[in-house]
């Protein structure tokens, strides 16, 4: 059976808020609707919507021509079995002391490492992506360095890949969080296929907005692997949430972007101890020095 998708992109992220809401209002009805901004700092918006039944495209061109945005390009997606083509594809990930594999490798995981089952999944967070891969190693040489964090929070966690990698080296509970709740469910599975249940506590969330989430100076670390935009906005909760002497890394950065971002958080007394670039992403250690 095939499927359809319909999809264009405008300028304004309230016009493109406002035509994901009527696009969910046309016939044929999609099952889902997506806005997200294009990552390539051109402060562009990517609507899209996802159809069980040919969508109408004649409608579409209007409700486009209505909010401004460009010709929605429809196109049939065949019937395909996703997690089982991503299995196939995805090699495991090594990051310094950590290894992320798919129960397919499980023969491949080396006895010295730290090893991380992670299946293909609807969420974000296989350790393939530059940005995982980035806030993997930033960890791996934090550990290294010698830092204890007995206070860890993963904010945007995804797979909660990295919340696991901590869990796996300090003995303390590690809060994982998501404004998804798909990703939650993805989360607290991936939690439970690691043996880790107790030690990794999956919450839905919006950045901080959680009351387990909400202490001052709560946190040794912080993960926070989303984009430039939520990051900007999250860095004042960060300067609260992060105890002096404590670290964050942040990534779902472009490198283009990392500059501005080291000197937002500088503002809410955070340091930059290193930055890290893999392809087009850049992934930023920082170091809490100031009190607010």
């Amino acid at each position: 059976m095939s499927t359809w998708t319909a999809l264009t992109t405008l300028k304004s992220k309230d016009r493109a808020e406002a035509l994901g809401l009527a696009l969910e209002t046309i016939e044929p009805e999609p099952t889902g609707v997506g806005v997200f901004e294009v990552e390539d700092g051109s402060d562009t918006w990517e609507v899209g919507g996802y159809f069980l039944e040919e969508p109408d495209v004649v409608g579409l061109a209007l409700l486009a021509a209505a909010f401004g945005a460009g010709e929605f390009v429809v196109s049939e997606v065949p019937e395909t079995d996703w997690v089982a083509h991503v299995r196939r594809e995805l090699t495991p990930v090594e990051a310094g002391r950590f290894f992320v594999y798919g129960a397919h490798d499980a023969d491949k995981v080396p006895e010295d490492r730290v090893s991380l089952l992670i299946e293909a999944a609807m969420a974000f967070g296989t350790g393939h992506h530059g940005t995982t891969l980035g806030c993997l190693r930033a960890l791996d040489r934090l550990i290294d360095d010698g830092v204890r964090a007995m206070a860890v929070a993963d904010i945007g966690c995804g797979t909660a890949v990295l919340a696991m990698a901590a869990a796996r080296i300090w003995p303390e509970e590690v809060l994982a969080s998501d404004i998804d709740r798909v990703a939650v469910d993805v989360a607290e599975a991936n939690v439970c296929a690691n043996g880790l249940e107790g030690r990794v506590r999956c919450v839905e969330a919006a950045g901080f907005g959680h009351a387990a989430l909400s202490g001052e100076g709560q946190f040794d670390l912080v993960f926070a692997n989303i984009l430039m935009g939520p990051l900007l906005d999250l860095a004042p909760e960060m300067g609260r949430a992060v105890r002096v002497g404590g670290h964050a890394i942040l990534s779902g950065i472009l490198n283009e972007q990392a500059e501005k971002v080291a000197a937002r958080y500088r503002e809410f007394g955070f340091n930059l101890v290193k930055g890290e670039q893999i392809v087009d992403w850049t992934t930023l250690t920082l170091a809490r020095i100031d009190a607010i």
